[in-house]
């Protein structure tokens, strides 16, 4: 992984947890645990997927609508 996509997925992840915790008034380790047990986060960091170069509300969308799945531990 290059320094720009470790970046990249590190700024996604940090808008996320922001998101968890304005909108579900999530702790700032809850919101860090629901990002890195999600399936969003393992196919954020599989660069192959691409999916750290799309904008942090659109990857936001995917998370919600996992949590609103309950597929989250």
């Amino acid at each position: 992984m290059s320094k720009e996509e470790r970046f990249l997925i590190q700024s996604r992840v940090q808008k996320l947890v922001s998101f968890l915790m304005r909108d579900f008034k999530l702790s700032l380790l809850d919101a860090f645990a629901t990002v890195y047990n999600s399936e969003l986060y393992d196919r954020l960091v599989d660069t192959e997927t691409g999916l750290y170069y799309e904008s942090s509300t659109h990857v936001y969308s995917y998370l919600k609508n996992e949590i609103k799945r309950g597929k989250i531990d």
